[in-house]
């Protein structure tokens, strides 16, 4: 913990969904409001220079988050600005920390930015073997371009940067919006208003036989501080949990978890993106100690109760 004593910490995105666990995670290390910075999107632009400095003013540690982020369907419609949001949010941060003089800079990436034909599971070294998965390329891209600038701030000014690699994460506190949400989050929304307006059909997208990788959000959180603690290398580090599930077994656990007992249709006009996403997450153990700790069922159950009692409240 003495890691943490008197260390001015700016968190972007966390007041996110991933940020605010990983809050929780630096207030239990004994990291005190007064050394934590959060800015919001409303009030802080990252895509602007000047906030980006305001930002990183006096900070001894950034730990950047902040991006925009959504499903397959929102990836087609705006991949423009996906490239360049997050793109120009990340160079800025990561630029204007350098200058600053900021001690370390953790930058969480994305699964997204593995080549489509990377052979399973993914290992760290074959991020570069390839093209990512068409749909969700220019996000990818855009978040593997930090980890080729934080390898370069490395080399030519001994700046302390590393990058992360999470798998797709879930957990309560989730984006449900059903324009930006990622899978579990739209499938949990899907059936459970299904249930609730005795629906006795739902639509799902693709075919079922791509496969992927989860992460319980709180489980994200704990592999971020352990990295900033301990994790002092150039080379990018994968954080999952080594299980992988097809989407059509996926939609089979949540329709039981949600009891939902009407038939799933499968729009088969619709893209399954990438075949499979499934990580090696040994050197994450290895480097810094990080082994996931929440069953995926587990996860599940307390991410459709989380998401029931928001539901409830909306309604009221």
């Amino acid at each position: 913990m003495a890691f943490w004593d008197n260390k001015n910490i700016l968190v972007t995105g966390g007041a996110g969904f991933l940020g605010s666990s990983l809050i929780d995670k630096l207030r239990e290390r004994g990291v005190g409001e007064q050394n934590m910075r959060i800015p919001r999107s409303e009030d802080t632009d990252l895509r602007r220079w000047e906030n980006c400095v305001k930002a990183v003013e006096d900070m001894d540690i950034v730990i950047h988050l902040a991006g925009k982020v959504g499903g397959i369907g929102y990836n087609q419609v705006h991949p423009a600005s996906l490239f360049y949001d997050n793109a120009i949010m990340g160079i800025q941060t990561i630029e204007a920390a350098r200058q600053e003089g900021v001690e370390k800079f953790v930058t969480v990436g994305t699964v997204c930015a593995y080549p489509k034909s990377a052979e399973v599971p993914f290992k760290e070294e074959d991020l570069w073997s390839g093209y990512p998965e068409e749909t969700n390329a220019p996000y990818g891209l855009a978040k593997k371009m930090l980890l080729v600038q934080s390898q370069a701030y490395r080399q030519q000014y001994g700046f302390n940067a590393i990058y992360l690699l999470p798998v797709n994460l879930y957990g309560p506190g989730d984006n449900f919006d059903p324009e930006s949400s990622h899978v579990i989050a739209a499938l949990i929304r899907r059936f459970t208003q299904a249930v609730r307006d005795n629906k006795r059909e739902v639509e799902v997208w693709g075919t079922g036989e791509a496969s992927r990788e989860f992460l319980y959000a709180e489980d994200a959180a704990e592999a971020i501080a352990l990295a900033t603690e301990r994790y002092n290398k150039p080379e990018p580090v994968n954080m999952g949990t080594g299980f992988e599930i097809k989407i059509k077994d996926l939609v089979k656990l949540i329709a039981e978890l949600t009891r939902f007992e009407g038939e799933i249709k499968w729009d088969t006009s619709k893209p399954d993106g990438q075949p499979r996403r499934c990580l090696d997450v040994s050197k994450a153990k290895q480097e810094f100690g990080f082994e996931a700790k929440v069953d995926f069922a587990e996860g599940l159950k307390r991410t459709i109760q989380w998401y029931r009692g928001m539901s409830k409240r909306d309604v009221r």
